[in-house]
């Protein structure tokens, strides 16, 4: 249950009653004041329209992106835990991006974890009032006990979520590195608090349906979010080149796909690919390190454990050279 006890200040911008309409994502969008009008045809062009400013978005964050790649793969090098924070569509997309971590990179679900205002069944059922409980937010810190280890992702496209604010007052509070993901500007509504890690600004301009957040600014969102998971996960050594060589082997798709990493990278044949990777137990890192160095299952295991889950450190250890591609 939440904790009402939990201290969680609001920001001044986000008082009760205070009116949103200057928001950017608030704003009525002059391309679309016929959208009612439109033939489905006229729709279809005035989105694609559109959706090409989220490109634009993500490219005027690429530093403060960058910088959230690096505080969540130095979270999770040292053994803590990425959360993405928000409610309505901006938590519902955080949780689809941690529920996509394992499967494609193998991670502990524990690894990346996505918190959302209501809970599991706000999933599939709007529960938008409680995004107002500012001390929800920080219970929710509370509850999971994040602290100096972790990096807390707050994600609210409007910028002014209490629940958000809430959870990023309550993990700095407990030393977690911090993150805000907005699609305003900073001079509309700041940072929480004393500010953040890393701020990120995804200025998508306003929508197509006035105030609907789930189009461009979710878009824009889940590509923020896609870059942030993606470019941590690299940094861990679970990407060899571009494939994922820690892909979890756990269906016919995935087995084919591991199959043809190890083809691709070693220049194997599918054969020897298939029984290779039989061998490393369906674990493409080890299948790997096995073929270039020449190491039995035990001792490649080992080898990647010293180097920690890297592969191209584990090889140039054995073979300086480098034998791999």
């Amino acid at each position: 249950m939440p904790n009402e006890s939990v201290d969680a200040p609001v920001s001044p911008a986000i008082a009760s009653g205070d009116d949103r309409g200057h928001l950017l994502t608030e704003q009525a969008n002059p391309a679309s004041q016929d959208l009612d009008r439109r033939s489905s045809l006229e729709l279809v062009d005035l989105f694609n329209q559109e959706d090409l400013k989220t490109v634009a978005a993500i490219a005027g964050a690429r530093e403060p992106l960058a910088r959230a790649i690096d505080l969540a793969a130095a979270s999770l090098r040292s053994g803590g835990r990425l959360f993405y924070v928000g409610a309505g569509t901006s938590g519902r997309l955080g949780v689809l991006d941690a529920a996509e971590c394992p499967p494609t990179f193998c991670s502990d679900p524990e690894m990346v974890q996505g918190i959302l205002a209501g809970g599991d069944a706000a999933l599939v059922r709007s529960s938008e009032a409680l995004e107002d409980r500012a001390e929800d937010g920080a219970a929710a810190i509370a509850q999971r006990q994040i602290g100096p280890l972790d990096t807390v992702v707050g994600i609210t496209a409007g910028g002014t979520t209490p629940y958000v604010h809430g959870a990023i007052h309550a993990a700095r509070s407990a030393g977690a590195k911090t993150v805000f993901m907005a699609c305003v500007p900073v001079d509309q509504v700041p940072p929480p608090g004393d500010g953040v890690d890393a701020d990120i600004r995804l200025l998508t301009g306003p929508e197509i349906l006035a105030g609907s957040t789930r189009l461009k600014a979710g878009t824009a969102t889940k590509m923020a979010l896609n870059i942030i998971s993606t470019g941590a996960m690299v940094h861990l050594g679970k990407v060899y080149g571009n494939r994922m060589v820690d892909v979890a082997v756990t269906n016919t798709k995935l087995r084919d796909r591991a199959v043809r990493i190890v083809r691709d990278l070693t220049g194997c044949g599918r054969s020897e690919a298939t029984a290779l990777l039989d061998r490393a137990g369906n674990r493409v890192k080890l299948a790997l390190v096995m073929h270039w160095t020449g190491l039995d299952l035990a001792a490649a295991e080992r080898l990647l454990a010293d180097h920690g889950g890297q592969v191209r450190p584990a090889i140039a250890a054995i073979a300086p050279t480098d034998a791999s591609p």
